[in-house]
């Protein structure tokens, strides 16, 4: 085994030890974990949390189909642009569209305030509880079908539909009987995406008080003295995560996607007609809701802020922390993506079967259970560890290596090894083969790993605020402490620049992808 290889096992072992530790402490708490899991209420939890990732899952894939058809397949004017829009709630973290919701529609929201100024008392609706949590979690979910159903559509071979007007089959039967089926695979990625994400969630979940097995796992360790039970549910919820996984890859395996021969033609756009454009503004509710809630609240509390000369806290050092520790969490996570990525795909079959699974199995794990498994394990083995930047960053790491490995992975599949045997030949030493071979060839996918990982680290708020140290403020746990005293006006300021923050690059990546999508010729 050469040294890569053994650093990659190293690297994926550590992956797994929240895990570990979860099986080891549930299986320590014997009958009270069963009584637990057995017990009618983790029923309950367990369904809606089903519930909850099933609706999710559905409503974004029917809302991104669309917006996906129009940007790729319709001469929408400015159709570049939209389509860089329509992706960017993907970098607006849920606890914050959350926050937004509860800001606009809540009993003390901005509606209710100019309802009660206008026409006097007046009661709004519920916004906390499945509805609440279901349009949130659509609204910062979509993003993940789009782009999966977007990519999909532009290595999609006009020769299928081709045939099928040849046989005589109208525009919207070729549409449903032979596009839509073939952006199946694309359609399960993005609501599995979807799906998982709504597993996992945490901050959007208890801001609006829609109590599933995240939120029960959170009071259990924090209210309960017996670790083992949260253990338990915790399990539970891997469970769950990774069989949807599983479940999906043994799908896509199975299904036979097949493609004529020969070099794929530009698909030719569609004119845009009537109906398109009522498309089009039936479709822009979303992306608008998504991006325009968040800004617009917390535009309007900060603005009421000032006009009554409220005196709100500085954002200076959360916004520091913020940068350095996602700029840190992201050279270290893709330092360490990099053997396990290259093991998978250069090293032999059985090797990266060992690596492969184990990752699967730390991608489908909660970032609340990874926090809350890695402060009972500092407390218990490391004490001196608990509460610092080391555990902080190993913990980013952790919760996003799966992320960075499979950007990685992609760039590295297209990379002809016979490149590197061919500059071996020519005299080169390893470190001068990495450097003037690999290195260039692997440069964007190092580019997206970081940039991807320094993105979701912005966002990340379990692991920040179980991990970081005492004091140690972020932009989203100043988000999180500020809404849960409803202290809306204190969230509005650290608000905007998290969406600065996320925003920014992502849409400058997008531009960036689009302009060299058009210089492909892709029209």
């Amino acid at each position: 085994m050469q040294t890569h290889d053994l650093l990659a096992l190293v690297i994926v072992l550590l992956a797994v030890i929240p895990v570990l530790y979860l099986v080891w402490r549930a299986a320590g708490g014997g009958e009270r974990t069963l009584a637990t899991l057995l017990h009618p209420r983790t029923g309950q939890l367990l369904l809606r949390s089903v519930g909850l990732a099933a609706a999710v899952a559905g409503t974004s894939a029917v809302v991104a189909l669309p917006l996906a058809c129009l940007t790729e397949r319709v001469a929408v004017p400015g159709r570049r642009w939209i389509g860089v829009l329509v992706a960017l709630p993907l970098a607006v973290p849920s606890y914050l569209t959350a926050y937004a919701v509860v800001a606009a529609f809540g009993p003390r929201g901005a509606l209710a305030s100019l309802l009660d100024r206008s026409v006097g008392s007046f009661r709004l609706p519920e916004v906390y509880g499945f509805f609440g949590a279901w349009l949130t979690l659509t609204l910062v979910t979509y993003p993940y079908s789009y782009l999966a159903v977007r990519a999909a559509l532009r290595g999609f071979d006009p020769a299928f539909e081709e045939v099928a007007r040849t046989l005589g089959t109208g525009r919207w039967m070729r549409f449903w009987r032979v596009t839509v089926p073939l952006l199946g695979p694309a359609v399960l990625s993005g609501m599995l995406l979807a799906a998982l994400y709504t597993l996992s969630d945490f901050g959007a979940i208890a801001i609006l008080r829609y109590s599933t097995l995240t939120y029960s796992v959170y009071n259990q360790y924090r209210l309960s003295f017996d670790r083992s039970a949260a253990a338990g549910l915790a399990l539970l919820l891997v469970s769950l995560a990774v069989m949807l996984v599983l479940a999906a890859r043994e799908w896509q395996r199975r299904v036979a996607f097949y493609r004529t021969v020969g070099v794929r033609r530009p698909q030719a756009a569609l004119r845009l007609r009537w109906w398109g454009w009522l498309l089009v503004l039936a479709s822009s509710v979303f992306p608008a809701l998504a991006l325009g809630l968040p800004v617009g609240m917390a535009l309007y509390w900060f603005a009421r802020a000032r006009a009554i000369g409220e005196v709100l806290p500085s954002v200076g050092e959360p916004l520091v922390n913020t940068l350095w520790v996602s700029l840190l969490a992201g050279a270290v996570t893709v330092a360490a993506a990099f053997p396990v990525s290259r093991s998978v795909v250069r090293g032999r079959r059985r090797l990266a079967t060992v690596l492969d699974v184990p990752l699967w199995i730390a991608y489908g794990l909660p970032g609340i259970v990874l926090a809350l498994a890695l402060v009972s394990i500092s407390v218990r083995f490391a004490p001196w560890l608990y509460q610092t930047i080391p555990l902080l960053i190993f913990g980013y790491t952790l919760r996003f290596l799966s992320e960075a490995v499979g950007t990685l992975r992609g760039t590295l599949v297209q990379q002809n090894p016979r490149l590197e045997e061919a500059a071996r030949t020519l005299g080169m030493r390893p470190w001068q083969v990495w450097v003037k071979v690999q290195l260039p060839l692997t440069l964007p996918g190092l580019v997206n790993a970081y940039a991807a990982v320094f993105l979701t680290t912005v966002k990340e708020l379990p692991v920040t605020l179980l991990l970081s140290p005492i004091d140690f403020r972020t932009l989203s746990t100043t988000v999180w402490n500020a809404t849960a005293d409803a202290f809306w006006s204190h969230a509005a300021l650290p608000a905007l620049l998290l969406v600065c923050v996320g925003v920014a690059p992502m849409g400058l990546l997008g531009w960036w992808q689009e302009r060299a999508e058009g210089r492909r010729g892709i029209q």
